[in-house]
Order: structure tokens, then C-alpha cells, then sequence
């Protein structure tokens, strides 16, 4: 059965009672009323490429949250739908990318043991690498999805880790990176590290980012929430 990818005007996503249930334009919309969570909208801008917009609803919970996002790129649009769970842990990501004659879809799941599969679907000719896990050994045991030019999957480690009220030593983390726009899936080891706590008069926490792949650093600056509200040379948040 052909599946068409998630697109923007008919993104949908049902997940338990403890997060936000969004249909598209063929129905109505139901945020849960569970007063433990918080659902907020969030867009950034693109910090080197003010074109790319990138848009999310997340739902937040004590220790896990659940989003639903949207990006625009110069020549391909994408739509995902994340759920973590206990301990902001992955436990499934949706991604569809459209470009002009192709498109493609990946899911991607986490089992409680940490073991990761995926199943992805193609339409049209694109000048891409195939979808889906390229060696799914390399990332078993990992925690967290990465989904390329994303802010919000930062926001996973950062709570697990307690960043927002620490600042410690570098913790060395393996994920599951998710590359724009042909959803291939491959290692990244990465490193987080608290800068600076979380201060209410700033409002705002500052968290350093290391990709150990490609020699890259920047220090994320962050909400009460642990959501991006800087990435330096990625993302700026707007008001």
C-alpha cells in the first residue's frame, strides 16, 4: 500500500492520554487538559539561511513530551511527529519530506531494550541517499532521534541530563541522526554540557552542543522548558 508522507495541511497525530491530539483540515482539534502538561507553539527562522522556517507544537509532560513539526527549505517542505517517553526517551518519529517529484517517508522506532528498526517508502526520482537505518548495531542502546536542522530534538538530552540546573562535565552520547532531506539514518556521537544554569532573570539556560563527527561546537541557549531559543549558525526563535 502507497502511503503519502505527512504534509502540513493534513498532519495528524493521536498518541496516549498524556499528549496533544491534532487533526488537519478534514476535522476538528483537542489539546489534552491533563493540568500536568503544557502544549506551546514555537517557530524558528534559520540563523545562516533566514529562509528555512521551522515550526512545532509540543506537549510537555513532568519527563517526556510529544511534537508536531513542519519545515520549510528552499526546495523540499517536511512534516514529522515525535513521541518520547518516560525520561524524554525516544520512542517513535515520523518523518515525510516533499520535493518537486519525489517524495519519501520514514518511521522510526525505539523499543523499550533500545533496539532500533525503521521502514521507509519512496516515490519519484531524487538524487538521495535511501532511506531508513543504515546499520542498526551501530546505534543500538541509543536513547534519542536526531532529526537534522530540528532544534527540538536538542531538548531530549538536555532534560535527561538535567542541564537546565547544572553545570557539570560533558556527557558523551550516541543518536540515532536523521539527514535532510533523504532520511537516512546513521550514528552521530555527540556531547552536551551545561554552560550555565538556568537564571528566571535572563529566562534562559545556556547548554553546549558537540557533534564528536564533525568537529563542531555551539552553545545552545535554552527556556525554562529546555526548548532552543538560540543555535548558533541553525536557529533563531521568533517572537
Amino acid at each position: 500500500m502507497t502511503r503519502r508522507p505527512l504534509a502540513p495541511s493534513s498532519l495528524r497525530a493521536s498518541v496516549d492520554a498524556r499528549t496533544v491530539t491534532i487533526t488537519g483540515d478534514d476535522g476538528g482539534g483537542a489539546v489534552s487538559t491533563n493540568p500536568a502538561e503544557r502544549t506551546r507553539f514555537v517557530a524558528w527562522s534559520g540563523d545562516e539561511d533566514p529562509d528555512r522556517l521551522e515550526a512545532v507544537t509540543i506537549t510537555l509532560a513532568a519527563d517526556r513530551f510529544s511534537a508536531l513539526g513542519t519545515s520549510r527549505a528552499a526546495d523540499y517542505t517536511t512534516s514529522w511527529a515525535l513521541e518520547t517517553g518516560s525520561g524524554w526517551v525516544t520512542e517513535r518519529l515520523e518523518v515525510g519530506v516533499t520535493g518537486l517529484g519525489w517524495w519519501r517517508h520514514l518511521t522510526l522506532v525505539r523499543d523499550p531494550a533500545g533496539h532500533w528498526t525503521s521502514e521507509a517508502e519512496t516515490e519519484g526520482e531524487a538524487d538521495l541517499p535511501s532511506p531508513g537505518i543504515v546499520d542498526a548495531a551501530s546505534i543500538d542502546g541509543a536513547n534519542d532521534c536526531d532529526l537534522a536542522l530540528c532544534p527540538v530534538t536538542n531538548s531530549m538530552p538536555i532534560l535527561r541530563l538535567g542541564l537546565l540546573d547544572a553545570v557539570g562535565p560533558a556527557t558523551a552520547l550516541v543518536m540515532a541522526w536523521v539527514d535532510l532531506p533523504s532520511l537516512q539514518v546513521i550514528r552521530s556521537d555527540q556531547v552536551y554540557s551545561g554552560v550555565r544554569s538556568f537564571d528566571a532573570e535572563v529566562g534562559s539556560a545556556v547548554v553546549r552542543y558537540e557533534s564528536a563527527n564533525r568537529a563542531f561546537m555551539a552553545d545552545l541557549t535554552v527556556d525554562e522548558d529546555g526548548v532552543v531559543i538560540d543555535y548558533p549558525w541553525l536557529a533563531k526563535r521568533l517572537e
